[in-house]
């Protein structure tokens, strides 16, 4: 295997909770609605240093969607994962954006889901049924 490569980000940053390596930046948050089995979750129109796994297809609360987990590129755990398919109309808008797992990653403030336990507001957008 060849040498890892990580980018480095600069300003406020997610990074993964294990290996502290640099996963997104704060301003390419889209949504912090959303939710999946471990607690809330944020819609990311990039994230970097992740490798994707296998395609499947998943059946969601707002429907089926083709995704594929992402695995931080420091450590192998799994952070989140992208949607590669929108099967219904009104969820195209998530096609080629990813999902961090807010229990899996440090904020930019260098806190993470345990400490800081945010209010739930409005529902979810995503979710494992």
């Amino acid at each position: 295997m060849g040498r890892l490569f990580a980018v480095n980000l600069e300003g406020k940053i997610y990074t993964c909770r294990h290996c502290r390596t640099h996963l997104a930046l704060s301003e390419d948050v889209i949504s912090k609605s959303f939710h999946c089995r471990h607690g809330k979750a944020y819609l990311f129109n990039k994230v970097v240093n992740v490798t994707l796994g296998e395609k499947e297809d998943r059946m969601m609360m707002t429907g089926l969607h083709t995704v594929a987990d992402i695995f931080c590129v420091g450590c192998g755990a799994i952070v989140g994962w992208k949607y590669e398919t929108a099967h219904e109309k009104s969820q195209k808008y998530k096609e080629g954006k990813s999902v961090l797992e807010r229990i899996k990653v440090f904020g930019p403030d260098g806190s993470n889901y345990w400490i800081t336990h945010e209010a739930h507001i409005g529902g979810s957008d995503a979710d494992d049924v």
